[in-house]
């Protein structure tokens, strides 16, 4: 007989795989999670700019889904916002993996291998990806880069009869809507789809949790008689920093296959059973089905860690998977003792100082 708190923690992970895979509309790939390379496109004001047709060529060469060509030609601001997103998305994740094992490696082959499995590498690609274009959306309509959004309206603020709105938010409510329309598709129903509709959706959420009202007084003497208020999003690298945190406590829902720690192929789960937390998965938990490999050695998932700088007495141990590391010393001459000079300048004297690298062994 199972022990009742046992058979409680079996019925809902049960209940929660249940209502996962009952989800309609799935994540569309898009960004870190799509086929597109991540080459960051300059604006091209070429032969189209005449008919004001310049941005089509971005969306076509970005290899978006039928749906999100249409919305990407629709307003000249999509496109360039399209690749801000892709472009912020990808280093913020590659900043903050700096100094694990998968630094993030976003290389075609690499990239495309971890999409097809359900590691929490995966996990976090999806919510950095939506997280990316959500707040490049709404930064996007708060700058006047778009021609179907501006600011933000007027929200519900508190004691707001005592403020005057002014500033120029950013419209997160607008960014909301275009995003999921963007990345919305039908789902083939089965558990990868909804796991990473799932983590998109985390991706959402961390950026409206971080909405915050920001204001600034106005008065007499720096009285405060009157506020000017306007609603902000958090700092995209604070985005990314707790998105960081969720991957790091990220829950394994499960799947009958495990055998990503190899390097072998596994075939797609034919059933599903509860996972191995004994927590059940909350709308702002990142998920996965799969455990991931341990990226010490080149493999389809990543180049491994052979030759990686690493830093002594910090993560050398683990970056370098037992192997040792190697220390080279070199000279290096930087900016040292600066000071400002009247009036507009800074003056600095070049130091010359030996510094160790260390890199990781074969």
């Amino acid at each position: 007989m199972l022990d009742g708190h046992l058979l409680l923690g079996w019925l809902l992970s049960v209940a929660f795989v249940v209502a996962l895979n009952a989800i309609g509309p799935t994540a569309a790939h898009f960004g870190l999670t799509g086929s597109e390379p991540l080459t960051i496109f300059p604006l091209s004001q070429e032969p189209d700019e005449a008919t004001g047709k310049s941005h089509y060529k971005v969306c076509d060469r970005l290899k978006l889904e039928r749906k999100q060509r249409r919305m990407c030609r629709r307003d000249p601001g999509v496109a360039e916002t399209l690749m801000e997103a892709i472009s912020m998305s990808a280093l913020e994740c590659q900043y903050q993996f700096r100094f694990e094992r998968w630094n993030c490696t976003l290389e075609g082959r690499y990239r495309a291998s971890i999409l097809k499995r359900g590691f929490k590498e995966t996990a976090f690609l999806y919510a950095i990806s939506s997280a990316g274009l959500t707040h490049a959306m709404a930064k996007a309509c708060s700058a006047g880069r778009m021609e179907r959004c501006t600011c933000d309206e007027a929200p519900n603020l508190e004691n707001r009869e005592a403020w005057q709105w002014g500033g120029c938010g950013d419209n997160l409510k607008y960014s909301n809507k275009f995003v999921k329309e963007f990345l919305e598709r039908k789902s083939h129903k089965d558990l990868r789809a909804s796991v990473d509709l799932h983590n998109t959706n985390v991706g959402l959420k961390v950026i409206k949790s971080g909405v915050e009202t920001v204001c600034k007084c106005h008065g007499v003497s720096g009285s405060c008689t009157v506020q000017t208020c306007w609603r902000q999003l958090s700092p995209f690298h604070e985005i990314g920093k707790q998105l960081k945190q969720k991957y790091e406590s990220s829950l394994k829902v499960g799947s009958t296959t495990n055998e990503a720690a190899g390097e072998g192929d596994s075939s797609p789960p034919k059933r599903v059973f509860p996972g191995h937390s004994d927590q059940i998965p909350r709308t702002t938990d990142l998920i996965y089905i799969e455990d991931s490999p341990n990226f010490c050695k080149m493999s389809k998932y990543s180049p491994g860690t052979s030759g990686r700088k690493c830093y002594k007495d910090k993560n050398c141990d683990s970056i370098c998977c037992g192997r040792g590391h190697n220390t080279q010393s070199r000279v290096v001459t930087r900016p040292c003792q600066c000071q400002v000079r009247w009036c507009c300048y800074v003056e600095c004297k070049q130091c010359t100082q030996k510094e160790e690298v260390y890199t990781c062994k074969d």
